[in-house]
């Protein structure tokens, strides 16, 4: 999958492909470049489920730009929204527990507190659904496949899609400590977000590939047995 998934940024018309990516990645800032990077990505994720071996090529702006735009809300939908449950959830615990007082109120602080240390594994957590939610979304080119949490269970349990968000820890890792290099000049600063673009590619590719490999097993789980064929 890591070779694959490295390989696969470098296919076909190559050199225009990242030139683009990289000047869309450098042009983020004014965010409608953004939209259509994050667009792009989705179309890798879509194309790698259909079966290409090939990233797809910069055509269809506008719908880049609206799947980008569909893509932002449902990461934002995955990350913002748990966040900010959480976040309330230990300020209405502590400031219960102050309020509160006596051995009540200091056993809800406690569990306030106790609480803040659980922010990093759910962060984790929205880091492992994300990149399943975008990719049904890719799949199904509907905004509520992203949210079948049943339809998303199958992949989030399954061994392909673990190593398939590892994997990118590794690439997150040598792309850090290669941007870090190439921001000591300011030539190697200009080249970071063409780098980065490799990376994000080589990244959606694998995630797309955990997903087509567990759909496939679903499917041909149901065409061996009538009684999954029937659900």
């Amino acid at each position: 999958m890591l070779e694959d998934g490295l390989s696969y940024p470098l296919r076909g018309d190559w050199i225009g492909r990242v030139i683009i990516g990289g000047v869309l990645g450098f042009l983020s800032v004014l965010v409608l470049p953004a939209f259509v990077l994050l667009g792009y990505l989705v179309r890798v994720l879509e194309t790698t489920v259909d079966g290409s071996e090939d990233p797809p090529e910069f055509v269809d702006w506008g719908d880049l730009l609206v799947t980008g735009v569909v893509g932002t809300v449902i990461t934002l939908a995955y990350t913002v929204v748990p966040i900010v449950g959480y976040v309330l959830l230990v300020v209405v615990l502590v400031g219960t527990g102050g309020a509160v007082g006596g051995d009540l109120g200091a056993l809800v602080g406690v569990a306030g507190l106790l609480a803040t240390l659980a922010f990093i594994p759910v962060v984790l957590v929205v880091y492992y659904a994300v990149p399943a939610a975008l990719t049904a979304y890719a799949a199904h080119g509907e905004i509520g496949a992203a949210f079948d949490l049943a339809a998303l269970k199958p992949t989030l349990f399954s061994p392909e899609y673990l190593v398939a968000v590892l994997m990118p820890l590794v690439v997150a890792v040598a792309l850090w400590i290669a941007t870090g290099l190439l921001a000591i000049t300011i030539l190697g600063l200009l080249l970071v977000p063409f780098l980065q673009f490799y990376g994000q590619m080589a990244v959606f590719r694998m995630f797309g590939s955990a997903f087509a490999s567990e759909t496939d097993r679903i499917d041909t789980d149901r065409a061996e047995s009538p009684d999954l064929a029937r659900r």
